[in-house]
């Protein structure tokens, strides 16, 4: 399997930015790391691993780019308008910088976007804003809510960074038929602490007439084997 880091100066952060790259061809996957973890996390709990028959194959490219929670949400010294405001910078990493990226590097039109616990958030916010740069949307033990994180703050920033809130409110052709035509897929267990979040999205997606499968298994909690067991499974979707 083929492997590469990939160093650059973003403009977006004003930082440098760091990401791992797995494959040689294939449909290009985003793949978000959880809270506060790094770009090489979902290599090092061998989540990338579990998909190396696709990757091999050259059905999928994986892109593991580097995540900042630490400093957005999750960096309660700065005011929750700043912590926003860091996501968004953030959000345009992947959206001006990663996606064209690899959409050049594959020659596919979009990309899917994947991720596990508070990285299914990063995936289906990027996927529901962007449904026009995002053909597959896979989240696993996704956690969707950051109210969280803002303690009682809103403005129109959060409001349109919290999918169960902006999703009840889309009702504009462009947007709905996009979102009606991408794969989306939200995995959770019947022991998963995400459980309820996974539900109300699903039920927010059905009100939208979004089809999408609501995956919930049983035995399964929030952890990495289970994930490990998923993630193949939905990439298997991906054509």
């Amino acid at each position: 399997m083929k492997e590469e880091h990939r160093k650059w100066h973003t403009q977006w952060l004003s930082r440098e930015f760091e990401m791992l790259v797995f494959g040689h061809a294939g449909y290009p996957v985003i793949l978000f790391p959880t809270s506060k973890a790094r770009y090489y996390e979902n290599k090092d709990f061998k989540l990338v691993d579990s998909a190396i028959p696709l990757i091999e194959a050259g059905k999928i490219k994986i892109y593991c780019p580097d995540g900042i929670d630490s400093k957005s949400w999750y960096n309660y010294s700065i005011h929750p308008a700043d912590r926003v405001k860091t996501h968004i910078a953030y959000e345009n990493v992947l959206v001006n910088d990663i996606i064209p990226m690899a959409k050049h590097e594959t020659g596919f039109s979009k990309v899917a976007a994947a991720g596990c616990s508070f990285g299914g958030y990063h995936a289906a916010n990027l996927a529901f804003r962007h449904p026009d740069l995002v053909g597959y949307m896979m989240s696993m033990s996704g956690a969707f809510d950051i109210k969280q994180f803002i303690y009682g703050y809103y403005d129109d920033n959060c409001y349109f960074n919290n999918p169960p809130d902006y999703l009840p409110n889309l009702n504009d052709h462009w947007h709905l038929s996009h979102l009606r035509t991408m794969g989306i897929v939200l995995g959770t267990g019947e022991w998963d602490m995400c459980l309820d979040e996974n539900i109300r999205l699903s039920n927010i997606l059905n009100q939208k007439g979004v089809r999408h499968w609501l995956d919930v298994r049983a035995g399964t909690g929030h952890d990495w084997p289970w994930w490990r067991e998923m993630f193949p499974q939905y990439l298997s979707q991906v054509h």
